[in-house]
């Protein structure tokens, strides 16, 4: 689609983005779909191997590399920053508000995966901020995935590295959340197709 500038009569190709944008088809439900398997995935395993293993001696799954041990972290990845949990609080809100208003726009399907990866694992965490103890946005999240001299995490966290690296690797391959990219090997707008 063109349009005539006034001023020089010269003829301006449309953005090829905002074409993608209205002819792709919308991949809202395949992020809320992402985040929702994410998020109760997540919950069920946290309420389970708390009613199950918390003060309990760890349960080996692959010896001593991984061990399914609960623990209460306050901090951030590694037990970082116990005293600023109010901020991880805020800052997951904020991710999950972010993601929600990029929805509107994703015409992408390894995008949608990635951010709702990303936001049930956001919403995850941030339950336990809001409803765990010690309260008041001050809730220690629930890990249990021991790695071997690594870290204790939990499935949230996992889905959140997972949807950073997909993020990545979108990026890395020119992938644009507006665009149809990464469904059949398009790319960006202005590259041509193989």
């Amino acid at each position: 689609m063109t349009h005539e500038n006034g001023a020089t009569g010269e003829v301006a190709a449309e953005d090829g983005n905002a074409v993608a944008a209205r002819t792709g088809r919308r991949r809202t439900p395949l992020l809320l779909a992402a985040a929702a398997l994410v998020y109760a995935v997540d919950l069920g395993s946290k309420l389970l191997v708390v009613e199950k293993l918390e003060y309990h001696a760890p349960v080996p799954v692959l010896g001593t590399w991984l061990e399914l041990r609960v623990v209460r972290n306050s901090g951030a990845a590694f037990g970082l920053g116990g005293a600023m949990t109010l901020v991880f609080t805020l800052i997951a809100a904020a991710v999950a508000v972010a993601i929600v208003r990029l929805a509107r726009t994703l015409h992408s399907a390894p995008w949608a995966l990635a951010l709702g990866l990303l936001l049930g694992g956001a919403l995850g965490n941030l339950t336990d901020r809001v409803f765990r103890a010690p309260g008041g946005l001050r809730g220690a999240v629930v890990d249990f995935l021991a790695v071997r001299d690594f870290s204790v995490m939990n499935l949230a966290d996992w889905a959140i590295v997972g949807g950073g690296v997909l993020i990545v690797y979108c990026s890395f391959r020119g992938w644009e959340m507006g665009g149809a990219g990464g469904t059949t090997g398009e790319v960006s707008a202005g590259t041509a197709q193989p």
